[in-house]
């Protein structure tokens, strides 16, 4: 008994830091009806589980857009490219991934497969034919999986500081043990300001982290973020089969990003993906689409343009 008392003391310490309790908040009904209430946009049921989104110009028929977020920051992460593109009378969504932002946190391996589904399954359900996809950081290999289940319903791949074309070595055990996730947690405190690291230029967004200190609230994010993790395989052979089936495919760097590191796969990249039309975005780091805007909605513009009326 004292054993199991000392237990739960660490483990409620290791969850709460300045006021914040971590992992406290579940994502059910009354959780969905707050969003809706103070955030906005919207909240469908797929067959895995609630996905919330924000839409703009659903009626139009210039063309669909949709935005794909990196491994752990949800959608709010593509706010000024949502709200660019709006502008110009797409039809645009960005959405927040399973076992991110306010989307549920099914209990199930976080696999590309899953996400990729995930989006092909909203873009059906808002009767979306088919779509330019973006995908930023991590985005870069739902993007490609989903392409690889079903290439009718991609116009267009824009990769944003995409990771989908490092190599990695797969986990044996692929599963997710509660001492992995109590270890995870433990470190959260340092989770929110490290965010910054992702800037070439971090004193630039100062409150920065504060928009990800509500997402280390949510419970299930630390196991959603372990299992991605060990659930990444390299892509080769599907980047491959996109090259073969003439896809327009676009990729987009910042010129300093340290998270995502060009010079280790560009030879390769040549290689898979030869006919791409590839940019390079000054003062940027890892998040080009907000340290950059200008620059990047111009060019962002120029390949989605370039997709529509080739």
């Amino acid at each position: 008994m004292k054993n199991l008392i000392i237990l739960l003391f660490l483990t409620i310490i290791s969850c709460k830091n300045n006021d914040v309790n971590y992992e406290s908040i579940v994502k059910n009904d009354e959780f969905r009806k707050e969003i809706l209430s103070e955030k906005g946009g919207a909240f469908i049921e797929l067959s895995d589980g609630f996905t919330y989104y924000h839409e703009e110009n659903s009626s139009s028929n210039l063309g669909t857009i949709m935005l794909i977020h990196g491994f752990s920051v949800p959608s709010y992460i593509w706010k000024p490219t949502l709200k660019r593109l709006s502008s110009t009378g797409y039809r645009v969504v960005a959405m927040d991934l399973y076992g991110r932002g306010y989307s549920s946190n099914p209990d199930l391996p976080q696999t590309d497969n899953l996400r990729a589904n995930q989006v092909l399954e909203l873009m059906s359900k808002l009767n979306i034919d088919s779509a330019i996809v973006c995908g930023l950081s991590n985005g870069g290999r739902i993007i490609s999986k989903m392409a690889n289940i079903n290439s009718k319903k991609i116009q267009g791949l824009i990769y944003v500081s995409s990771s989908s074309f490092e190599t990695h070595a797969e986990f044996e055990n692929k599963k997710v043990s509660q001492k992995e996730i109590n270890n995870y947690i433990a470190t959260y405190p340092k989770k929110a300001k490290g965010q910054l690291e992702d800037f070439y230029e971090p004193e630039k967004f100062p409150d920065w982290p504060k928009l990800y200190e509500e997402l280390l609230t949510h419970k299930g994010f630390a196991k959603a973020l372990i299992s991605t993790s060990k659930n990444l395989v390299t892509l080769d052979n599907i980047h491959k089969q996109i090259n073969d089936l003439n896809i327009p495919v676009y990729t987009i760097w910042g010129l300093h990003d340290k998270v995502v590191v060009y010079d280790s796969f560009k030879d390769k990249l040549k290689l898979l993906l030869p006919n791409r039309k590839e940019f390079f975005i000054e003062d940027s780091a890892h998040l080009p689409q907000m340290e950059n805007s200008n620059q990047f909605e111009i060019r962002l513009l120029e390949a989605i343009e370039e997709i529509i009326k080739p």
